[in-house]
């Protein structure tokens, strides 16, 4: 009797033994399964988007320019659903938690790329700040010109601008048929831009900028015919087709623009409002709850500016505010000196990182002169993400326009938000983490953890000692108005049927920005709704996040590995972030014995 127990329990064994095996053959080959899917879809993106290929440093499309036709775009729409399907229909139960995350994230991406398509964003695909006539100028500065074959790939580009501009054309007019159009007056100055890139003088031209100078590897002759190749590209194709847009929007499009500045008078309006900002804010926040945030921010930051303007020798803040928008010494005096102030403080702060990270990025951070074509109704400073593999390094854009008509006073809030500890950093660790597959490095973008993290980075510069000049410090509190302002403005103009110069008033009322930059901002919201949302929702998020931790943690706690848990899976949702740092807070009490 025993020596059958002894057997049967031996078959019982193997038998337990096999299914383990099999159970874990099984989960190997799910795995794989959604790897190969990752690595699929990545290979999509890049062949249906040759231009992003080429941002995120894949040169094996560089002679190639995006679909936008109807036919393009409903096919994209079918690919969509059907990976979609493809993509439940994997069982990832019994993975590793970051490979489970990485099929959710791509989920939720395709779940809003088909919730978006309702709205037929493709059929208004131009705005004062953005478009073709904007984007596909600035596509020299995003591709590599090393080789001869380089300089072919671009030609072979600049030769379908035309079928570009063409396809984007008959978009626009499917909006118009749709109703789904801008605002007038924001359209009204568009064609101006676009003839400002097309008379350039063909030195000056932002498309002729790669033959300037040749690498010296390309032999005399080589240059000669590639520069006689560009230049007349420039003259015969791409400069028509510019005048042609031109032409189209001023005398066809423009004049059908909406009257209206909020989206709410457009199609679904208040849907497609609800719409955006869910998508910006990655939360369930609706418009009136983030209108009131707004109301009771404004009020909490106006103690913090009363206490700097009375430490000054001003009663009220708007004293304050009436001396800086006078004092011709807080503006600027030439767009050099604001290159100067954003390369000081970008400096200066490279020297505190390690203070405030344990890992830092490897890409460098440059300043540079933000295009002419488009710094009249540009933001103050932007930034450019450089190449995952670091050959293009990270850049933020100043804008020189009107210098005099603009105040230095948030030039050093600006510099930590666009370069280091903000954009620049963030953007960058994400390209270099080794574990994450490429669409989550570079693919997803949650404009609340991006601009809340680059907002939250202002006030690092605070923590190590910065903001020393009052006035600076008054900047600093300006942009945590201007933040909490948006809160009203974008709500008010697009959810309360706000005028756009009920919004200007607010904005007076209630900062001392500089006259450009406000209707700059302004013109930005209208064109763009939720989008100014996402910053101080992402901000009071991971501040949130950290007084909770250092609330648990107590002693324990420290800023570098926290900045460090919030950055090292790259751009996530607010509630993915949420509960990745509720893990490593409980991780941090396990290792220090708490």
């Amino acid at each position: 009797m025993i020596k059958l127990l002894l057997a049967l329990g031996g078959f019982v064994l193997l038998g337990g033994l096999t299914q383990s095996a099999s159970a874990q053959t099984g989960i190997d080959a799910r795995r794989e399964q959604l790897k190969a899917f990752l690595s699929q879809e990545w290979e999509h993106t890049m062949q249906v988007a040759p231009e992003f290929a080429t941002f995120v440093g894949d040169n094996r499309f560089n002679d190639r320019l995006s679909d936008y036709s109807a036919e393009a775009v409903a096919h994209e729409l079918e690919h969509t659903k059907d990976a979609l399907k493809r993509l439940e229909a994997i069982d990832t139960a019994g993975f590793p938690e970051a490979e489970r995350l990485n099929k959710e994230l791509m989920l939720r991406g395709f779940r809003d790329d088909l919730d978006s398509a309702k709205f037929k964003h493709w059929e208004m695909p131009v705005t004062q700040f953005g478009g073709p006539h904007h984007e596909y100028a600035s596509l020299a500065s995003q591709t590599p010109f090393h080789t001869v074959k380089d300089y072919e790939n671009y030609l072979a580009r600049l030769h379908q601008l035309p079928r570009v501009f063409e396809q984007v054309t008959a978009n626009m007019r499917a909006g118009m048929r749709d109703h789904l159009m801008p605002p007038k007056y924001l359209l009204e100055k568009v064609t101006p831009q676009v003839l400002a890139i097309a008379d350039s003088p063909l030195d000056a031209s932002p498309f002729t900028e790669p033959i300037q100078k040749f690498p010296a590897e390309i032999p005399e002759a080589e240059q000669k015919r590639l520069r006689a190749a560009v230049e007349t590209t420039v003259k015969t194709e791409l400069t028509p087709a510019y005048h042609k847009f031109a032409e189209f929007v001023r005398s066809e499009y423009a004049p059908q623009g909406r009257t209206e500045p909020g989206v709410w008078a457009l199609p679904d309006g208040d849907e497609r409002y609800r719409y955006a900002v869910r998508q910006q804010t990655t939360t369930d926040l609706t418009p009136e709850q983030i209108h009131q945030l707004g109301l009771n921010s404004v009020t909490e930051i106006e103690r913090e500016m009363l206490k700097v303007a009375k430490a000054q020798g001003f009663k009220d803040i708007q004293s304050f505010n009436e001396h800086i928008q006078k004092d011709p010494a807080l503006h600027g005096k030439s767009g050099q000196q604001f290159l100067d102030l954003y390369t000081h403080y970008k400096d200066q702060m490279y020297g505190k990182l390690p203070e405030l990270f344990g890992r830092l990025p490897k890409n460098k951070l440059i300043v540079t002169p933000m295009e002419s074509y488009r710094s009249a109704d540009g933001v103050p400073a932007d930034y450019s993400i450089g190449a995952g593999d670091g050959s293009r390094p990270g850049k933020i854009n100043v804008n020189e326009y009107a210098p005099e008509k603009r105040l230095w006073l948030n030039v050093e809030a600006i510099a930590y938000h666009e370069g280091v500890p903000g954009h620049h950093l963030q953007f960058s660790i994400a390209s270099e983490l080794t574990d994450l597959p490429p669409y989550r490095k570079f693919g997803v973008n949650y404009n609340a953890y991006s601009e809340g993290w680059a907002f939250y980075a202002e006030r690092l510069g605070k923590e190590v000692g910065f903001y020393q000049d009052p006035y600076s410090e008054y900047g600093r509190l300006q942009n945590e108005m201007w933040r909490a302002v948006r809160f009203v403005v974008d709500t008010g103009v697009h959810s309360k049927h706000w005028t756009r110069q009920q919004m200007l008033d607010y904005f007076h009322a209630h900062t001392a920005m500089d006259e450009q930059n406000i209707n700059t901002e302004i013109d930005r919201y209208i064109a763009w709704p939720g989008q100014a949302l996402s910053y101080k929702v992402g901000q009071m998020k991971i501040l949130e996040l950290r007084a909770r931790a250092q609330k648990e943690l107590g002693s324990k706690f420290d800023l570098r590995s926290f900045h460090d848990a919030v950055l090292d899976q790259g751009p996530l949702p607010l509630d993915v972030l949420e509960a990745k740092i509720e893990q490593w807070i409980a991780a941090q009490k396990t290792s220090h014995g708490g």
